[in-house]
């Protein structure tokens, strides 16, 4: 997988890949706390035509730049439910 990364240095439009390799999507946000460096999950766009889904940070399994591996197949990414924003997502990237 390359050189692993912080998930603070996540960026949208990141590649989001399934156990296999194959891409089921970008990143579309980071939710977390980077002050505390508590990190939730990922918001990831699925198309223009999708709802994102949202994935937990434990099924995250690792991180390198430009791209984030899942420990997930295609099939269970796509059992992933919608994200729903309950408020506006921390990212990795904001300043206060």
């Amino acid at each position: 997988m390359g050189e692993l990364v912080s998930w603070l240095v996540i960026e949208r439009g990141w590649r989001v890949v399934a156990r296999d390799g194959s891409e089921v999507g970008k990143v579309e946000d980071v939710i977390g706390d980077p002050e505390q460096d508590i990190f939730s999950g990922l918001s990831v766009s699925t198309g223009l035509l999708h709802r994102p889904r949202r994935v937990p940070s434990e099924r995250v399994a690792g991180i390198a730049p430009g791209r984030v591996q899942l420990d997930l197949d295609r099939h269970g990414f796509a059992d992933l439910p919608a994200y729903e924003a309950t408020r506006a997502p921390q990212r990795a990237d904001s300043t206060p």
